[in-house]
């Protein structure tokens, strides 16, 4: 079984950054590709990141894209989300998902969830 802990969230000033973590407990890690989705109180949760499971390759949504990176360290069974230029409307729950395709943007290509993290940014 896979089980995914997200952690990192919290309180953050507009313009400021965060990263969140998420930890796998599988010990087949490497062999997922991972991704990064978001929901906010009254909307469908979206997606906001994905890297594969080598970590070569990485996708972003294009509200995130050149604020937002995705990495993973397969020793550690994490990968990360590093958030910059932080803006209100990133105030969402953050979850991190793994799947077997890598490049889906779609929430029920994703097996495997976590709990989520709170992200609020004030203005």
């Amino acid at each position: 079984q896979v089980q995914l802990v997200e952690s990192g969230g919290g309180l953050v000033q507009a313009g400021g950054s965060l990263r969140l973590s998420c930890a796998a407990s599988a010990r087949t890690f490497s062999s997922y590709d991972m991704g990064w989705f978001r929901q906010a109180p009254g909307k469908e949760r979206e997606f906001v990141a994905a890297i594969s499971r080598s970590g070569g390759s990485t996708r972003y949504a294009g509200s995130v894209k050149g604020r937002f990176t995705i990495s993973r360290d397969n020793a550690k069974n994490t990968v990360y989300l590093q958030m910059s230029s932080l803006k209100p409307e990133d105030t969402a729950v953050y979850y991190c998902a793994a799947t077997r395709l890598f490049g889906s943007i779609s929430t029920r290509f994703y097996d495997y969830w976590g709990q989520g993290t709170q992200v609020t940014v004030s203005s």
